[in-house]
């Protein structure tokens, strides 16, 4: 009964810019952290950015300085805002949803991904 659904990936020339969203709806009653996370073939999976419930955010080297992430919490919705993009970011890239459910324990909820491929 809850779900997690991705948007905003596409294709860009290196330099460009990317919004994707990440909305979780169901029965939720307390979203602990949401992250964005990547993989791309041949590589390990990364986390890229994630945000607690407190505000507090972290990056991967990577990405500090091009990315950022932000959420709404009245739309359970969080975005990451890519920016100066290089062939390198090209990947698959997935959000993770930590969140108390109706069984009053915290659970793990992924979406299904959504592609970012940066041309040269």
């Amino acid at each position: 009964q809850v779900q997690v659904v991705e948007s905003g990936g596409g294709l860009v020339q290196a330099g460009g810019s990317l919004r994707l969203s990440c909305a979780a709806s169901g029965r939720i009653l307390r979203i602990n952290f949401m992250g964005w996370y990547r993989q791309a073939p041949g590589k390990e999976r990364e986390l890229v950015a994630g945000i607690s419930s407190g505000g507090s955010t972290n990056y991967a080297d990577s990405v500090k300085g091009r990315f950022t992430i932000s959420r709404d919490n009245a739309k359970n919705t969080a975005y990451l805002q890519m920016n100066s993009l290089k062939p390198e970011d090209t990947a698959i890239y997935h959000c993770k949803v930590v969140l108390v459910d109706m069984t009053w324990t915290a659970r793990d909820y992924w979406g299904q991904g959504t592609q970012v491929t940066v041309s040269s």
